[in-house]
């Protein structure tokens, strides 16, 4: 019986690899053209970008099946608005409006001070629009009540006429007029009120909302951006004005991809002259500056083929994606690095197609490790059920597929041709022939440019970089110390306390603020509503989904109970219910409702008086109330995510089926699916990274380190992401994703480097893989850190999000590759070194 070996696959992959090697150094024009003209037609996908956009903030950073849609869609079934009465409270969604709050440093319930704002409110109401060559007002558009525009109850209050304001005796946090009460927490913010009474004694900041009719899109874009070119060139001294509308978080979202532009523009440009100057040498014929040159155009075209071809197929764009070209071009050079470290190993007189098949023979498993876990990990991030997580991970893993598809072949071309230059011993720029050595009577400056072409003489390979030698002569025995090793230790114990805790600090959700771009007006808008406007929180939607009977006083009991759990909560504070002032109409009128044709009878009458409340019943065609719905006020002194969860779970453990619902609700799901989902989606792909890694290596201890790598890294980026201020949301999730990837390239790399060594001593088949590997590893994570580097200064949360994940990613991945596997490895690495049979 033949003996088994592990090493099957990796055998034949080193076989295959040389052959292609063989055949690209024999014909490389082919594998050059070929694809830059496969490039050039995927690339025309790009013309389909603009109607490929799909930047809508709901459907990419909410979940798919988030509970909140679900709900939203039987309140709109149920309770369908009516135009001719509109109720903010009411509404399904977050409704069409616009918004101002304005504010002062001393008291703004002044005459002075009201008198600005009922003129900037006069300018907005009588603000004329064109649309299609007609002009139009806010009358035109607004949302109404029994045939007028919503006002402002702060202005109603005092009738438009700021010289009523002394007589006003406003009372806090609700004003009872002659008609009805009015909730002055919405209106007044930052209020200090008499300590006898509840009398508003001075306030700071009012807020104004304008709200619009659902009817007409286009006319309602129109007049939401003539409203913010108008408030923002408005200017007063004594009430600072901070604004917003309905569609400012997507129309600011939708500018972030222009504000990286340039960052993208600067960052190809230090990638490339990085390159150059990592692969200089000062050999003008060894030099390796057009592979460098070519290598980062390989990139160039993986992300112009990878995203033009999923546009021709009709793939979403979401925002989100334009991250990744800054992610291709890493993993792009690294591999580009890795490959010239193996062709510089290669001997100088064999001839083009052999060295680059040794080169191929080389580089084929870590190339190939690190692509398939990259691609891997971003393709099973598309289970996600965030659709700018899918997006991402789509668009980066197809190229990355790309950019593997355009490093063996059109990189290996460019470095054939490079080679063919080597060979005939031309220079790096003229392509004159020159001499090896400086001929007698020159002057050394002459040398220095004008001759290059040698080798060391022994072992028929190129000279050994300098940074190269220092890993072999220094920095490897240095590491091998056992003080040293000592030392390594607590400092990796050091780095996963210190993960730890930040894992343990680390906070949920995506604060829509972060959409915007920093100097945005939204944020000054959501900065000043927190500071006035945050004790009074969400006005949440109770709906009873039974058909109930409302005058039984038995039945009546168990619901006034679940009423009572809603308001023991800390933050939950009052509960306003069509059947609660019905009760009270009843009992003032003395009538007697505790029949069902008694309550049916008289139920029209109340509703004739309050018709607002017709929108709370849902009545069949016999008057059978088949649904209803209730309020509750909450108060800010919990988290969003503890408070719609507790909201539910109270509704829950009524006896009578309740639904609670916000529109707000749709966005705060992400924070009950965001750390199960990137758990599983961590699990799953470092799950499918450790299958690779057994199939592709021949050796038992390379897979369990990378399993390692991948791990402990994960948990390093999300502890210190949780210290420098990164929240797990859909965006930070992203990265996360892409860590697995990336985390297992540097421990790949020198894992299989030192169970491939031929010396026998831990420590020298440490140092061995250091001097191998280290310098390409090292030129691969500073290439990545600086291809981000620009996006450290981006003015979008967005893309300073990506820098601060990779930029950890990248740190710990390096620490991790020179530092704790190597030494890890001496440790470990004789009682692991184990290779299973797989096949014959």
């Amino acid at each position: 019986m033949a003996k088994c070996r592990a090493d099957f696959t990796e055998r034949h992959l080193r076989i295959c690899f040389g052959k292609m090697g063989r055949f690209i150094g024999s014909h490389p024009w082919w594998f050059l053209i070929t694809p830059v003209i496969l490039s050039t037609a995927l690339g025309s996908g790009f013309y389909f970008l603009p109607d490929r956009m799909s930047n809508d903030i709901e459907e990419q950073f909410t979940p798919a099946d988030g509970r909140a849609k679900t709900e939203r869609k039987y309140v709109q079934e149920t309770f369908p608005g009516n135009e001719s009465l509109f109720s903010r409270l009411r509404l399904s969604t977050s409704g069409n409006y616009a918004t101002l709050v304005a504010t002062s440093d001393g008291n703004i319930l002044t005459a002075g001070s009201l008198q600005e704002i009922l003129h900037l409110d006069f300018k907005i109401r009588s603000m004329l629009v064109q649309f299609h060559n007609q002009s139009f007002e806010y009358v035109d558009v607004c949302a109404g009540v029994m045939g007028s525009c919503t006002s402002n109850d702060i202005l109603d209050i005092f009738k438009y006429d700021a010289n009523n304001i002394d007589a006003a005796n406003l009372t806090y946090p609700w004003y009872h007029s002659d008609f009805r009460s009015i909730p002055l927490y919405l209106s007044v913010g930052s209020v200090k009120l008499d300590e006898e009474s509840s009398v508003v004694v001075s306030a700071q900041a009012i807020q104004l909302l304008y709200y619009l009719r659902e009817d007409n899109k286009a006319k309602n874009d129109l007049w939401l951006e003539s409203f913010i070119y108008l408030v923002s060139n408005e200017s007063s001294t004594s009430v600072q004005v901070s604004y917003s509308t309905s569609m400012s978080i997507q129309w600011e979202f939708e500018k972030s991809p222009t504000s990286v532009i340039y960052s993208f523009s600067v960052t190809y440009a230090v990638a490339i002259a990085f390159s150059i100057i990592s692969c200089w040498r000062m050999d003008n014929v060894r030099t390796k500056v057009w592979v460098a040159s070519c290598g980062v155009l390989s990139t160039g075209l993986a992300v112009l083929s990878g995203f033009g071809a999923l546009l021709l197929l009709g793939q979403p764009f979401v925002m989100t994606a334009a991250s990744c070209p800054f992610m291709i071009l890493g993993i792009g050079l690294d591999d580009m690095f890795i490959m010239i470290s193996c062709w510089q190993r290669t001997r100088v007189l064999d001839s083009v197609p052999n060295r680059l098949a040794d080169t191929y023979r080389d580089a084929a498993v870590s190339i190939t490790v690190t692509t398939l876990t990259d691609a891997l990990a971003l393709l099973l991030g598309y289970i996600s059920p965030f659709g700018s997580v899918q997006s991402f991970c789509l668009y980066g893993g197809i190229s990355v597929c790309f950019c593997y598809l355009y490093n063996i072949t059109f990189l290996g071309a460019c470095m054939a041709l490079n080679g063919h230059r080597e060979e005939e011993n031309k220079h790096w720029f003229t392509c004159a022939k020159v001499p090896e050595d400086l001929p007698d009577g020159n002057s050394k400056a002459f040398g220095i440019c004008c001759a290059g072409g040698s080798y060391d003489q022994i072992t028929e390979r190129e000279e050994t970089e300098a940074i190269s030698q220092m890993f072999e002569q220094h920095f490897g025995p240095f590491l091998t110390r056992k003080l040293v090793k000592a030392q390594v230790f607590v400092l990796y114990v050091a780095y996963l306390v210190v993960s730890m805790y930040g894992c343990w600090i680390l906070k949920e959700g995506l604060d829509i603020r972060n959409l915007a771009l920093d100097d945005s007006y939204i944020v000054d808008y959501y900065n000043t509503k927190r500071q006035h406007f945050s004790e009074y929180n969400y006005n949440v939607m109770v709906a009873v989904t039974q058909p109930f009977p409302y005058w039984d006083e038995g039945e009546w009991k168990r619901l006034h109970s679940c009423i009572s759990d809603f308001e023991s909560l800390n933050y939950v504070n009052s509960t306003s219910a069509w059947f609660l002032s019905f009760q009270q109409y009843a009992n003032i009128t003395g009538l007697n409702m505790s029949s069902r044709e008694a309550f049916q009878a008289h139920l029209p009458n109340f509703l004739e008086i309050a018709p607002m409340f017709r929108q709370d019943i849902n009545l069949t065609a016999d008057d059978e109330i088949q649904a209803s719905r209730f309020f509750i006020q909450t108060l800010n002194k919990t988290t969003a995510k503890h408070m719609m969860t507790g909201l539910r779970e109270t509704a829950e453990r009524c006896p009578v089926e309740l639904l609670v619902y916000h529109p707000a609700f749709v966005y705060f799901d992400q924070y009950t699916a965001i750390m199960g989902n990137t758990i599983q989606t961590i699990l799953v792909a470092a799950i499918a990274m450790l299958v690779v890694s057994l199939i592709l290596m021949p050796s038992l201890l390379c897979s369990l380190w990378v399993a390692f790598a991948i791990c402990s890294v994960i948990v390093g980026v999300t502890g210190f992401m949780a210290l420098w201020g990164v929240n797990l949301d859909s965006i930070s999730m992203i990265n996360l994703v892409m860590s697995i990837g990336f985390s297992v390239d540097f421990s790949a790399h020198i894992s299989y480097a030192f169970v491939s060594s031929a010396k026998r001593d831990v420590n020298e088949k440490a140092t061995d893989a250091l001097a191998y590997l280290g310098y390409p590893i090292l030129q691969g994570a500073a290439s990545t850190i600086l291809g981000v580097a620009a996006l450290s200064a981006s003015r979008s949360y967005i893309f300073r999000t990506f820098f601060k994940v990779v930029f950890l990613v990248i740190t710990f991945g390096l620490l991790h590759g020179l530092v704790f596997i190597p030494v890890f490895l001496t440790l470990l690495g004789v009682s692991l070194n184990w290779r299973c049979p797989i096949s014959l």
